[in-house]
């Protein structure tokens, strides 16, 4: 936006021709109707399961690598990310949390992805059944299924709140149904190509995303008279820029915890996830697939400096314009500020940036989970892989069921979400997971470390339901059992060791077909 002499006519000028409802409404039509004619293409020249599993096995690495980006980073990161760098004890600390992702992800590309392709996976899970046992594999199918479900919902619902406080309640349209019409538009493009479609529509989601948050910036420096230079030293000088919290390990953000969280954190939300190892999946070869890898654990990182940013200089701007952290049922939203500005704020140009951002970060990850929970129920419950027809038209047509069912559930949780929540998404994400994927967690350490044994196989699932338990009296009494600390992301360490403790109360010695 060029600088104005009067500040009178700027806010005119702002106020004419910035975003409405209608105009927001017409570009995610716009956007959807585009990934629906690159679903129809693709689907057409093959809706097999094959395909729609595994995208034949022909994925381009560079693909799946800049698509990876949109599924990881999610609408959380575009808004909650930004919106909590305001909290005193947050900052740019969540940096921190960022190394222990990047550490996370070379782990998954040397150690993880090597065993899944030499197994020759199409359901991750499937190493637990030969390793320690049918139930112990419907047990981690079963785990991946519940803590997918929700994480993808928290994802979804923060979207959603975005287009229901800016778009759908001008036009008096009830939350429900806001959710269930963008839960229709991602089952309109994903059902019938799955992996095949997820992996062309994630590498231009992405591109919108990459875009929405460099254009972002420019635009806000370019509002506040900032260079390059300028705008680095304006955060650098800020309340906003503290990287590394060290001073107090009692505390949910000290450094070491942080890191230790995102290591584990990643390792079992990505590589111990079929949503995003369904991608890596895909190529060729392991070489492929690790290439993939490292790509996008240089580029994740970057992202996420921007994205702090992003969060460093809206504060700034919402300071020096005496722009309000947003209310809503008389609570603080942070996760709204980004919007805010962007949506009431910004002229038009920015707008849209920050919509197709926000869209496509969002729905990407929506889009993907929803491919990578059907492939594994389908996979790992109904045994499709098996099918030596993988075009069988009755397959395919359960196949459909069963991507809708979950479209369904999401839906419910959503609703069911909205009406508990009162805090950062980003926040509630990791603290959720923390308690599902620890048994994920616990169930893969036992395999790869503990050759020798494996485990009386029934038990596993109360194994499995008793350590979330057990870390949630932790968490929850936590200041009186260990004076005064505070557990965060480290809390899923926890749990994944109680959960290897108890895989060896109920192991025994290995065979021949399970020591490997």
């Amino acid at each position: 936006m060029r600088k104005f002499e009067n500040d009178n006519y700027l806010h005119t000028f702002i106020k004419k021709y910035q975003m409405n409802p209608f105009t927001i409404l017409a570009l995610i039509l716009i956007y959807f109707g585009l990934l629906i004619l690159i679903s129809n293409l693709v689907s057409k020249k093959d809706s097999s399961n094959d395909a729609f599993f595994k995208a034949n096995k022909n994925s381009k690495w560079y693909l799946v690598a800049f698509g990876m980006i949109g599924t990881a980073l999610s609408g959380v990161t575009f808004i909650s990310v930004p919106g909590n760098v305001g909290a005193i004890e947050n900052q740019f600390g969540y940096f921190q949390f960022v190394i222990g992702n990047a550490i996370g992800f070379l782990i998954i590309a040397t150690v993880l992805l090597p065993l899944y392709y030499r197994m020759n996976l199409t359901s991750i899970y499937s190493y637990i059944e030969q390793r320690l046992g049918i139930v112990s594999y419907k047990t981690a199918a079963s785990i991946f299924l519940i803590s997918r479900t929700i994480g993808s919902s928290f994802r979804l619902y923060l979207v959603v709140i975005v287009l229901q406080r800016y778009v759908f309640d001008f036009y008096n349209i009830p939350f429900a149904l806001t959710v269930l019409i963008s839960l229709g538009l991602i089952f309109s493009y994903t059902y019938r190509g799955g992996l095949k479609t997820i992996i062309i529509t994630d590498t231009l989601q992405t591109f919108f995303l990459v875009s929405s948050v460099f254009l972002t910036l420019f635009f806000i420096c370019r509002t506040m008279d900032f260079g390059v230079v300028e705008a680095f030293e304006a955060i650098k000088n800020s309340n906003y820029s503290k990287v590394f919290f060290y001073e107090d390990f009692l505390k949910g953000n000290f450094v070491l915890k942080q890191i230790l969280g995102g290591i584990f954190v990643t390792i079992a939300m990505v590589g111990l996830d079929q949503d995003l190892m369904q991608k890596n999946l895909s190529c060729a070869t392991i070489g492929e697939a690790q290439k993939n890898m490292f790509t996008f654990t240089g580029v994740f990182v970057l992202i996420n400096i921007f994205f702090l940013s992003v969060g460093a200089l809206l504060y700034l701007y919402a300071n020096k314009n005496g722009i309000e952290i947003p209310m809503v049922d008389g609570i603080k939203r942070t996760d709204l500020l980004f919007p805010e500005i962007a949506f009431n704020h910004l002229s038009i140009i920015p707008s849209v940036i920050f919509l197709l951002g926000l869209t496509a970060a969002t729905f990407a990850t929506t889009d993907s989970a929803l491919t990578a929970l059907t492939t594994s129920f389908c996979v790992d419950f109904l045994g499709m892989d098996k099918l030596e027809n993988q075009k069988n038209n009755n397959a395919v047509k359960i196949r459909h069921i069963v991507h809708l069912a979950f479209s369904l559930l999401m839906f419910l949780v959503i609703i069911a979400f909205n009406s508990l929540n009162d805090k950062s998404v980003v926040t509630m994400i990791f603290k959720v997971a923390g308690y599902t994927y620890g048994p994920l967690l616990g169930l893969y350490a036992f395999g790869l470390f503990m050759k020798t044994k494996t485990v009386h196989d029934k038990l596993v699932p109360l194994i499995c339901l008793i350590s979330p338990l057990i870390c949630f009296f932790i968490s929850k009494y936590s200041t009186v059992l260990f004076g005064d600390y505070v557990f965060d992301n480290e809390l899923i360490i926890i749990n994944g060791f109680i959960t290897f403790i108890g895989l060896l109360i109920i192991s025994k010695p290995a065979t021949k077909q399970t020591r490997f």
